[in-house]
Parts: C-alpha cells; structure tokens; sequence
C-alpha cells in the first residue's frame, strides 16, 4: 500500500552538532525519494527520525497526514 510521507522543518541535534537542520520534503504515493550526500551529512539520522529509532528535536513526520513523529517504530 502506498502512502504520502511528508517531513516538515526537521531537526536532530547530538549535543552541539546539529545533524540535520530543517529539512523538509514530501513523498507522493508511489514515487520513491533518494538521499544523496557526502558521510555525515544527516542522511541516516533523517531515515532513523522517520522509522522511529531517534527522537527529532524539532519538526514532524507525517504518514497518510497522520502525524507519527512520537510513534515508536512498532506503531508506524
């Protein structure tokens, strides 16, 4: 079953490093969306926010408009 996933103004710190710092970007159903970037530009942490294994710090992850940035991973 496909599914709209929006993410809206993300961000994840480390302590004082910001791993990803507001990003937003939103996947129609069927479509596929890719990560490019060098190591250590947030692509995994913006992954893990999105299956649930971080905690973001600011922002939300919506599914089918459905706000699932607090879920954990079981719930998605």
């Amino acid at each position: 079953m496909a599914a709209e996933l929006v993410v809206e103004d993300l961000v994840k710190r480390f302590g004082p490093v910001t791993a990803v710092n507001g990003i937003s970007f939103r996947v129609s159903p069927g479509r596929i969306l890719v990560l490019l970037g060098p190591s250590g530009c947030g692509k995994t942490t913006i992954l893990r926010c999105i299956a649930g294994l971080e905690r973001p710090d600011e922002g939300k992850v919506l599914l089918e408009g459905r706000e699932i940035t607090h879920l954990p991973p079981e719930e998605r």
